[in-house]
């Protein structure tokens, strides 16, 4: 996070100096984990796939009936508003909806007004040298929210399921968790989709096995069609990941990253693998508009 305290930050139609932007103890998103959210990045001036994850943030808040104050172009406006406020030409972005102010009690029809709130700030997911050289993950023992309990293709303010993973994976000395489904199959990891690479095959779990639809996903399914790079949504075990030649993750955040070790196992020559660099490569000319 920036310590500049001249950061401007957007609530509720108002920018806001990073001191006095502040959120009410009674409000539902704070006192329950009642809202939604969403993270984007600003690449070269421009917002990457803005209507993409604002469909993304309205859906979400349609699944839990709440109704965002804005329309999606007015929320678009408002995210470049806030980054050119604060000068920048390429940053992360957190876009986020909580119920508002209510009372003590769970009932959200107590919450007449919701809250809306944009920060625009700098991020580093990973090292420089995790991209380089790949990351090491542990399978966690927490399991993926079940799509009956809370749906994960929800981007909810309630993150104790990722959270609870995510500090296995801090206990265990590295920067991601995967949590597997209720079936035992793979989900996603804590903040990132997971992808596999076997026999030139690039291999993604399906929306059915827990997942959040990731926009970065999305387009790493665009750019292996654009490169013939043969790709499936399909239902993988962490078998299939320990016998994977390659494997990577992609986030808002995190990009594209290379996983060359999972629960202790090295993962194909334990290095970035050539069709991982190849679409990290084409990742960041998609972003910049280049290809």
């Amino acid at each position: 996070m920036s310590s500049n305290k001249s950061l401007k930050i957007w609530i509720d139609g108002e920018l806001l100096n990073q001191a006095d932007a502040k959120v009410s103890v009674y409000d539902h998103g704070l006192l329950y984990g009642d809202g939604v959210f969403e993270g984007l990045r600003v690449y070269n001036g421009k917002i990457f796939e803005p209507e993409a994850h604002v469909r993304r943030l309205y859906n979400s808040a349609k699944a839990i009936r709440l109704t965002i104050p804005m329309t999606p172009d007015q929320m678009i406006a408002a995210i470049a508003l806030t980054a050119k406020a604060n000068q920048f030409n390429d940053c992360y972005v957190r876009a986020v909806v909580t119920r508002g102010i209510g009372y003590l009690g769970l009932n959200p029809t107590k919450c007449p007004n919701p809250t809306v709130f944009i920060i625009t700030d700098l991020i580093e997911m990973y090292p420089k040298e995790m991209y380089r050289n790949g990351m090491a993950i542990i399978t966690a023992s927490v399991i993926r929210n079940h799509p009956n309990a809370l749906s994960p293709r929800i981007k909810s303010l309630n993150y104790l399921n990722n959270i609870l993973a995510k500090i296995e994976a801090v206990d265990a000395g590295v920067s991601e968790a995967l949590l597997l489904n209720a079936d035992g199959n793979v989900a996603e990891c804590t903040a990132d989709n997971i992808f596999m690479v076997r026999d030139g095959l690039v291999i993604t779990p399906t929306t059915n096995d827990g997942i959040l639809e990731g926009i970065t996903r999305g387009a790493i399914l665009q750019l292996c069609g654009k490169l013939q790079i043969p790709c499936v949504e399909r239902t993988i075990q962490r078998y299939d990941l320990y016998v994977a030649d390659e494997c990577f993750l992609t986030g808002t955040g995190a990009e594209v990253i290379a996983v060359t070790k999972i629960d202790g196992r090295e993962i194909g020559s334990g290095k970035p693998g050539p069709i991982t660099m190849r679409l990290l490569e084409a990742f960041h000319k998609h972003v910049r508009g280049e290809m």
